[in-house]
């Protein structure tokens, strides 16, 4: 029953996230928001909703491994299984901006996070805490990449708008209520029911995150970018599969740590330093090819790389 209770609330926590997108989206748009602004705002944040809810609530309800577990998991996924299988479809090209940006601002957020979540390592301390301040740090590097992709946008380098269909404002409103509401019991009944699994399994929580959870909130992100490799649209992948890897550890790590401080376990340095290492292999790749394209047997590589490291923490 618990699984099912898991499916049901991956389920309704994205489907809350795109109703919520779309009751916001509506309502900017009467206040005459421009399409660039609420692309960049509603519907970028829109994408990140599960991560951050579910980081929350199990900050909230002491689950900390669970919730750092589901950012680490999320990001090595995006790139070893999101990106393998699009780039297998079809090899994708990477826009510069992407290479000369994004990708090594990807890379500085798993380094920030591997800084500031190690306490006990770095300055001796009796636990390792991801604190209100630590919090404040990841939302400022954010508001840094927000300006970036704002600046970028305005000047036409990369086309971040977003077509709003504008509903009648009540219907806005309920869409907005409905979502939020949604997002809250989505959840709960994850957070809930990936801790009776761990449990169940004789799995660590933060194990449960990165492979149940993780797995779960970036379904989205690969069914996206599957139907864009074989559409032909493939080399907007990476920039908005690298762009949520940002949002994940910037806003998501940076909100939930600022609301609530996240106790870090050691263990899950190594989970770090892998998705450090799988984003590193991403910049390796591109500049290594002439096209700065990740072909289809780079994608094998993230593929069985991806697979190796189910394996590994499942043994």
């Amino acid at each position: 029953m618990v699984y099912l209770l898991l499916v049901i609330g991956l389920f309704v926590l994205i489907s809350s996230a795109n109703i919520l997108v779309l009751g916001a989206s509506s309502i900017a748009k009467k206040f005459n928001v421009p399409n660039l602004i609420i692309g960049l705002t509603v519907v970028s944040f829109g994408t990140s909703f599960p991560e951050l809810i579910i980081n929350i609530l199990a900050g909230i309800d002491g689950q900390s491994d669970l919730a750092i577990g589901n950012i680490v998991g999320s990001n090595t996924i995006n790139i070893l299984l999101v990106i393998g299988v699009s780039a297998l479809i079809k090899p994708i090209a990477v826009q510069s901006n992407t290479v000369k940006f994004e990708i090594p601002f990807s890379l500085l957020g798993m380094l920030v996070l591997f800084v500031l979540a190690n306490d006990m390592l770095i300055d001796g301390a009796a636990q390792s805490v991801l604190s209100r301040i630590d919090g404040l740090v990841f939302l400022a590097f954010f508001i840094i990449f927000m300006y970036y992709t704002f600046i970028v946008s305005k000047q036409g380098i990369r086309e971040e708008g977003h077509e709003v269909k504008e509903q009648s404002t009540v219907k806005s409103i309920l869409f907005l209520l409905a979502g939020i509401i949604g997002l809250y019991f989505g959840g709960v009944l994850i957070v809930d029911n990936a801790t009776d699994i761990a449990v169940n399994l004789g799995l660590s929580q933060a194990t449960i995150g990165i492979l149940i959870v993780a797995l779960g909130t970036s379904l989205p992100e690969l069914a996206t970018s599957a139907v864009a490799a074989y559409k032909g649209n493939a080399d907007m992948a990476i920039g908005n599969i690298v762009g949520s890897n940002i949002f994940n550890v910037f806003f998501v790590l940076g909100t939930s740590a600022s609301i609530q401080p996240i106790v870090f376990n050691t263990s899950l340095n190594i989970d770090i330093l892998f998705a450090l290492f799988a984003s590193i292999l991403l910049f390796i790749f591109i500049f290594t090819r002439k096209g700065r394209q990740i072909d289809r047997v780079e994608a094998s590589v993230f593929l069985v790389l991806y697979v190796a490291y189910v394996v590994w923490l499942l043994v």
